[in-house]
């Protein structure tokens, strides 16, 4: 994986990880009033542009061990309409203000010139990229890009159900929705909010859509949904859904604790 964070001082710093992916992380960690998501849109594009005029899957998209990277995944932004445990504090984070996150032209942009390179599967994320109110335009414009075989989305799901049908009419071919259980105060009591029916229906939305399979992203914690895990794989039994199990991992924001992590050898064995 090619993951680019700007950087106050570099503004497009590279890292390799083992993955078959490149992600942009968008308006994060600038700390000077300069329009950060313009010099790191112009940054990062300089690189991909001179990279296509040298052949650029074989250099830009390509690590050292051989495998070319064709999966691009977009940062739309750091807003969400949760606070999930695992994931931020109660009061949120601090976001970046709107005018130094990257504007629909520019992700379009980005994206166009990452697909030239040799991308073929770009993903929206955030955040949560729903919220982002020109979300159908950007899925629109992307889903014109020649060379680009998926677009897809990972969603929370909550004010999915009445976007989708636009959505889907703009190019959005695949989707990954999370929902950590299927009990509606649990829900409430992780994300600290309400909106379980909402997630629920746009799962049943997405299903009604054709979206073939809906993938639900679930993180199992112990204590709280590993018993859980046979229910959510009965959704798949009658449904074209496919369920990700995930484990709880610790990073900034979140409330760590290594009693509540569910191995992934764990799960194997439950669900065997």
């Amino acid at each position: 994986m090619w993951r680019f964070f700007p950087n106050a001082f570099n503004s497009c710093r590279k890292l390799n990880i083992n993955s078959n992916l490149v992600d942009v992380q968008i308006g994060s960690y600038f700390t000077n009033r300069i329009c950060a998501s313009h010099m790191y849109a112009t940054a990062c594009s300089k690189m991909v542009e001179e990279a296509s005029k040298r052949n650029a899957a074989s250099d830009m998209l390509t690590d050292s061990f051989g495998r070319l990277h064709t999966y691009l995944r977009i940062s739309l932004t750091e807003r969400c309409n949760l606070r999930c445990q695992y994931c931020m504090p109660a009061d949120g984070v601090e976001l970046t203000p709107t005018s130094d996150l990257l504007s629909q032209d520019e992700v379009v942009r980005l994206g166009n010139l990452f697909v030239s390179a040799g991308v073929n599967k770009i993903r929206l994320t955030g955040g949560e990229p729903t919220v982002r109110k020109d979300i159908e335009e950007i899925c629109s414009h992307l889903s014109e890009l020649q060379g680009l075989k998926t677009l897809a989305m990972t969603t929370n799901g909550i004010t999915l159900a009445r976007r989708l049908p636009k959505l889907k009419e703009c190019g959005l071919t695949s989707l990954n929705i999370s929902l950590d259980t299927l009990i509606p105060a649990k829900f409430e009591f992780m994300t600290r909010r309400k909106g379980h029916q909402k997630v629920m229906e746009s799962i049943n939305t997405a299903v009604n859509l054709g979206y073939n399979p809906v993938k639900v992203n679930c993180v199992v914690m112990r204590g709280f949904n590993e018993d859980e895990m046979c229910d959510f794989v009965e959704l798949t039994r009658e449904k074209p859904i496919n369920i990700r199990f995930i484990e709880f991992m610790p990073f900034d924001g979140n409330v760590w604790n290594v009693k509540k992590l569910v191995p992934y050898s764990e799960m194997m064995a439950t669900v065997a």
